[in-house]
């Protein structure tokens, strides 16, 4: 079993560069609007740290956990938005405390748990590695709205490959999720690390191929930009496919973004 400490230490490094991105605005820019329909900078947040105390209740009690499964089987379209929507409600530095505490307990919990444990999700049940993972890929395509909505452009790191390997590992999810018949052949993925070199999935003599920079593909299968927008190509009909339907994240299929040429 490999050591989970490196994960649970780039999920520390992402949260606290989000951190700093919004620990000193303004209320106003709190109430900012964020490419997410409705969500302002302060769902954003509120959504992360929503989700992290579920997290913790996954990970601390399992009996308190089924207790939001069941809400969330009552109410499968809105109880994430209520979460946010509450959270959003709160002055921003109340807001901002939470979040810290709440994945401040997370980490914890998560370093101290027993080797070999998993803990129930609202989909299978995850091990600790994979939950840190899990919180990982939503800081980072939640960190991806506020910087969007700020206007700032956030430079890549090699955190990106917890991203890049969700997304490799949920393509036959994501065809699934859209009713599609899920490809017999794995594909090759071929992707460009921030830091340089290449992160490689699948045969390396596959005819179907998917390549790109590392960000591009985080940004294509958290769906945070279109495809026309960025530089990830396919060979081959299924992965071509797979292009316009990837997704990261578990639920139904999201509605994307539109390609920057529709907004001019």
């Amino acid at each position: 079993m490999s050591d989970p400490t490196p994960v649970f230490d780039d999920l520390r490094d992402e949260s606290e560069e989000l951190d700093r991105l919004v620990a000193e605005l303004s209320p106003a820019q709190w109430a900012l609007p964020t490419p997410a329909p409705k969500w302002t900078i302060a769902h954003q947040i509120a959504h992360l740290a929503w989700t992290d105390r579920s997290a913790l209740l996954a990970v601390t009690d399992a009996d308190a956990f089924q207790g939001l499964i069941e809400k969330a089987l009552t109410a499968p379209g809105t109880f994430v938005d209520e979460g946010a929507e509450a959270g959003a409600q709160l002055p921003p530095g109340e807001l901002l405390a939470q979040w810290r505490e709440g994945r401040a307990a997370l980490d914890r919990a998560l370093r101290q748990s027993a080797p070999g444990a998993r803990f129930p999700w609202y989909g299978p049940p995850m091990s600790a590695a994979s939950m840190a993972t899990g919180r990982l890929m939503e800081t980072w395509a939640h960190g991806q709205d506020v910087a969007d909505s700020l206007g700032v452009v956030r430079t890549p790191t090699d955190r990106l490959r917890h991203v890049v390997r969700i997304g490799v590992r949920a393509r036959d999810f994501a065809f699934g999720a859209h009713g599609l018949p899920v490809p017999g052949e794995e594909f090759r993925v071929e992707v460009q690390a921030p830091s340089g070199g290449t992160w490689t999935y699948g045969p390396e003599d596959a005819p179907q191929r998917v390549t790109g920079p590392a960000l591009d593909f985080c940004l294509l299968v958290t769906q945070r930009a279109h495809r026309a927008d960025l530089a990830v190509r396919a060979e081959g009909p299924d992965a071509d496919r797979w292009l316009d339907i990837a997704q990261a994240f578990a639920g139904p299929p999201g509605s994307g973004r539109s390609p920057k040429g529709d907004a001019e």
